[in-house]
């Protein structure tokens, strides 16, 4: 339970408010209720003419107890009131007053679920929202180690399972302690003696509920799991379709998709026969308890010396029952939170998953690129220990274009994502304007760059927001000049509804050119004083590339631009290319001395020539 409490201190302060609101109501609805009930002695005592006494009116000042002054005064008004109006009217009006004391007790029980409602569904918007800004926050590292659809599955089925098996028991854990402590009191208040021979065969029903939940939390965790695996088998066959209808994979993916959900399915059939069994158990135990105290409380009516007449005894059983109602509740719950605490912790392994960027402190805020970016005797490795760069040694100097140039697999693309902080170095150290990328605040280092990548990525918007995104208020004339300049304009323009147009999951309602040059005019629009390109045109033909290309060329004027590239004649005219294999610089200079070096740079040369 200590993980419970946890979570419930960490998501549930911001709705204090409605914490005690349910409180109140349903303190008011055990009250309304416990008075509706009590109005069952005195009408059954009418109804079979059970009671001759005569009461007479005890001052409330007087030495006696409470609970006989407030039981013979109750009797003494109904019995004056039934010596004036009659018996039959007073039995109406006692009829009544019990349809009054339900009408009330009933719309506390709503309003004390109905103020329940926003902590629901504010509880699981947090936490979706704290969820989200952690995947933005953690780097790009935590993600090639984790599955997309697995992230999907934890946002999506673990937070709905923490909606409806924790945030469904706070409801429970608020109202039943409040009715057992109330129906308990009233146990006590008519007869302590039985009510401790109840007492003992309570322990008894909690150790057996808490005894079948025990394996409930871990088969929940084995299940989430598996719909994990369910949701990844999914998000790869969306990704993949092209690839499975080419392979004629159809049946080996379905095979694969059947085998996870049938496993799914046994794994979830066992959790839910389990949970299933809390009501029939908490049913059984209850039923046997009334029947215990139904036997032992005849034999004392029974008996020459009755602590309790008949029909208190009718309204103690009617209370006993409304006792157990609570407990088989708290018993729902008993099953729902381990459950919900199982994909509780699935969640916490995103939130609590270290980012190992960070800001040291201090960081300063960089506003302008004035010298230039220097790598010096920086290595990185992976988690797994594998290096994948080794002694990097390299200036670019503002204004410079820089190519990065090798086979694929050699660290070129690792270099680059070094200079934004995507990941940072294991070693050595890498400085803009002669200060460590470290002591800088992320937001104004990565403010200085532009990114264009070879598979453009772009998102389920409009034109207009893909070429603005991350440009706070870009205007409508900025936006299109932009994309003059990325050759993209006249495209757009053909398009029925022009900027407006969405352009469908990842772009692809546009061809790959089209896509390439609505991600140079992104950044074009941000007009960042570094570029990265990265692999820019190689996914193009040849009349795309020529276009693409032309706009790339209008892009990198007066800016320090870092190219990565398979295709050197695209990189030919760089300042300097830098030749990287197996994460080392192996060759650097200009083109035509890397040919008259005839070393590897040649190499990829006459291959590419061929």
């Amino acid at each position: 339970m200590k993980a419970f409490w946890n979570m419930l201190t960490r998501y549930l302060s911001p709705y204090s408010k409605y914490i005690w609101g349910s409180v109140l109501m349903n303190i008011l609805s055990a009250v309304f209720n416990i008075f509706s009930f009590t109005l069952i002695i005195p009408i059954l005592q009418l109804l079979f003419n059970i009671n001759d006494t005569v009461y007479e009116f005890i001052p409330w000042d007087s030495d006696l107890e409470f609970k006989e002054k407030a039981i013979n005064n109750a009797y003494f008004y109904v019995t004056q009131f039934m010596q004036v109006h009659g018996a039959g009217l007073t039995l109406l009006y006692l009829c009544l007053f019990l349809i009054a004391m339900t009408v009330l007790k009933t719309s506390c029980y709503f309003g004390s679920t109905a103020v329940m409602v926003p902590i629901r569904t504010g509880i699981v918007r947090d936490m979706r929202v704290q969820i989200y800004r952690k995947i933005l926050a953690l780097p790009l590292g935590f993600f090639s180690q984790e599955r997309k659809g697995d992230i999907i599955a934890r946002m999506s089925g673990d937070v709905s399972e923490v909606e409806s098996s924790i945030t469904g028991s706070i409801d429970m854990l608020i109202k039943n302690p409040i009715l057992i402590i109330f129906y308990m009191g009233t146990l006590f208040f008519f007869s302590w003696k039985l009510t401790l021979f109840v007492i003992v065969f309570a322990p008894l029903m909690l150790w057996l509920i808490s005894a079948l939940g025990r394996t409930l939390k871990r088969r929940s965790t084995e299940a989430q799991a598996l719909w994990s695996d369910t949701m990844s088998q999914v998000e790869e066959t969306l990704g993949g379709l092209r690839v499975i209808k080419a392979f004629l994979a159809e049946r080996k993916m379905t095979g694969r998709f059947s085998a996870v959900t049938d496993a799914y399915r046994r794994k979830n059939t066992q959790v839910a026969v389990r949970q299933a069994s809390a009501h029939p158990v908490s049913e059984c135990l209850g039923t046997a308890m009334i029947a215990i105290v139904l036997w032992f409380g005849g034999t004392l009516i029974l008996s020459d010396h009755p602590i309790i007449d008949a029909p208190t005894f009718i309204f103690y059983m009617v209370i006993l029952y409304s006792v157990i109602q609570p407990i088989k509740d708290l018993a729902k719950a008993a099953y729902g939170i381990p459950k919900g605490l199982a994909s509780m912790e699935r969640i916490d392994k995103i939130l609590a998953a270290e980012n190992t960027i960070r800001e040291t402190a201090g960081a300063r805020k960089v506003d302008a690129f004035n010298e230039g970016i220097s790598f010096k005797h920086v290595c990185f490795s992976y988690e797994n220990g594998r290096e994948v760069l080794h002694d990097i040694n390299l200036d670019i100097r503002k204004g410079q274009t820089i190519a990065i140039v090798g086979a694929s697999g050699g660290g070129k693309s690792t270099l680059v994502d070094l200079i934004p902080r995507f990941y940072d170095p294991s070693s050595g150290q890498i400085t803009l304007d002669g200060i460590d990328i470290r002591d800088l605040k992320i937001d104004s280092l990565r403010a200085l760059m532009g990114n264009v990548n070879q598979d453009p990525i772009l998102f389920n918007d409009t034109i207009f927001n893909n070429i603005a995104f991350g440009v706070e208020g870009a205007t409508q004339e900025a936006v299109e000049e932009a994309a003059r300049i990325a050759n993209a304009h006249d495209f757009i323009m053909e398009k029925e509804e022009g900027y407006q147009t969405n352009i469908g999951d990842r772009g692809v309602k546009l061809s790959g050119g089209q896509r390439q040059r609505i991600s140079i005019a992104r950044a074009i629009l941000k007009n960042p004083p570094i570029l990265i390109l990265d692999e820019a045109t190689a996914a193009l033909d040849t009349e795309s590339e020529r276009i693409v290309q032309e706009a790339l060329d209008r892009l990198m004027s007066n800016r320090t631009t870092i190219a990565i590239a398979h295709r050197l004649s695209t990189v030919k005219d760089a300042d300097e290319i830098i030749v990287v294999d197996e994460g080392r610089i192996v060759e650097r200079g200009r083109h035509e001395e890397l040919l008259a070096l005839d070393g590897y740079y040649k190499k990829l040369h006459d291959m590419q020539a061929l």
